[in-house]
């Protein structure tokens, strides 16, 4: 019987389809390889938001290679989506699938075992077309619920339409059923997840507040977060629904990308700064102690410099608690590539460490304001020597002394200090 090993790069979403390529595979009479036993076939789910990301996932492929030179190598995701040909051309690589070929992926694998003939099947763009369902735990409390696919927005530096195609989701029955199944494996926390999970419904009929209020009625889940979703379909309705829900967590991640609406227009965004601004508003006037994570992309074309300090003048201004902050990468075929003002490497570094700076000290600042006070928080599995640790409702992480009774519980929780690395020291008051 072959083992299989599956490497993941990248999104959240990756992480999730590796859940259902997984259980893909065992279906068709593969098992997973044990901790170190050898793999007879290695999957590399990769990503290709960045140049440097498919610098990664070059050198990961080449690694496992190096490591496991007698295993089937299959690589699929993103990066082997657009540049199918290059992947294939790395010494190694039997197998290169395509984000609409991760389905067929246990065929394949077992088409090779017969002839051992090297495959390369990736689907146009415009052809992508099937929404592959995936729920992947991984080893965390934590699920992931992957509720729609694809994106029809074409930011001017975006490669995700190209890689993942139109935007696509299952249906909200569908979903429901998937969630039941994570109800059935003791779950209690599931957060949705989607390249623009806002957009739910293209093709069903069916509304993203829709899926929130039938998620929010099976009791058995106490918690669901909202990876990310776009500040244009961030609708009141959403809001004010998950602050008066029983289970939304007070927790946003919302793209920005800049703060200056000259680069916005560049960016092909699909709001301004005064939307995004009134929609964080509107989000701390239900939910004070709300979270707010957002994405910032800097040094994008056309960012000249006093674009760039008026963003970070407006992100300064909102009260957020973390950025994600990344450096603009080129990426072929993008419309971006037309914009004649380029940003050198040098100055990407300093306004990427202004911004992570920004970053740290409004989360010490938002994390400063609880210190004392007592949060409900999901205890998770404890990782060898690491402390056991949780997440807050609003999304604060917080370390405790182990105990393994209180995994996969919601316990009440002290926070008392806070540590360099913007954990928390706390003391369950109950049990």
């Amino acid at each position: 019987m072959s083992g299989y090993k599956i490497e993941t790069l990248g999104c959240k979403l990756n992480f999730s389809e590796t859940a259902t390529i997984s259980k893909l595979l065992t279906r068709h009479g593969f098992n997973a390889a044990g901790e170190g036993e050898v793999p007879d076939i290695c999957v590399v789910n990769t990503c290709s938001v960045t140049e440097l990301a498919d610098k990664k996932c070059r050198q990961h492929i080449r690694s496992l290679v190096k490591r496991y030179p007698d295993a089937l190598v299959v690589v699929t995701g993103c990066y082997a989506q657009l540049k199918s040909e290059e992947v294939s051309e790395l010494p190694g690589v039997d197998i290169v699938l395509g984000n609409e070929q991760k389905l067929d992926i246990a065929n394949y694998v077992t088409q090779w075992m017969a002839d051992h003939r090297p495959a390369v099947a990736v689907t146009r763009q415009q052809d992508i077309r099937r929404f592959a369902p995936s729920c992947e735990r991984g080893d965390r409390t934590r699920y992931w619920l992957k509720v729609q696919d694809g994106c029809d927005y074409y930011c001017s530096y975006c490669t995700i339409p190209m890689a993942r195609g139109r935007s696509r989701c299952g249906t909200i029955a569908s979903l429901l059923e998937q969630v039941r199944e994570v109800v059935r494996d003791g779950g209690k926390e599931i957060v949705l997840t989607g390249v623009n999970i806002g957009d739910f419904g293209k093709g069903t009929g069916e509304t993203f507040i829709d899926l929130l209020r039938r998620l929010d009625d099976i009791k058995e889940i106490e918690r669901y977060r909202i990876s990310s979703i776009e500040p244009d379909l961030l609708t009141d309705e959403i809001i004010e629904f998950c602050a008066q829900s029983r289970a939304f967590m007070p927790h946003f991640h919302i793209p920005l990308q800049c703060g200056s609406d000259e680069v916005l227009r560049l960016m092909r965004r699909h709001y301004d700064r005064d939307l995004f601004a009134r929609k964080v508003q509107r989000c701390k006037e239900l939910m004070p102690d709300c979270f707010i994570g957002v994405d910032v992309m800097v040094g994008s074309r056309g960012e000249r410099p006093e674009l760039f300090e008026e963003s970070y003048e407006f992100i300064a201004s909102l009260d957020l608690q973390h950025l994600h902050v990344f450096p603009y990468s080129e990426r072929p075929g993008t419309l971006a590539l037309r914009i004649p003002y380029v940003v050198d490497g040098r100055t990407k570094q300093e306004r990427t460490a202004r911004m992570i700076a920004l970053s740290d000290r409004k989360q010490r600042e938002f994390i400063e304001r609880y210190l004392g006070t007592t949060r409900p928080v999901l205890l998770e599995q404890r990782h060898g020597n690491a402390p056991m640790h949780g997440f807050t409702d609003n999304y604060i992480r917080v370390n405790v002394m182990p105990d393994e009774s209180l995994v996969n519980r919601v316990v009440a929780v002290r926070l008392n200090h806070l540590n360099e690395d913007l954990t928390v020291e706390g003391e369950v008051i109950n049990n």
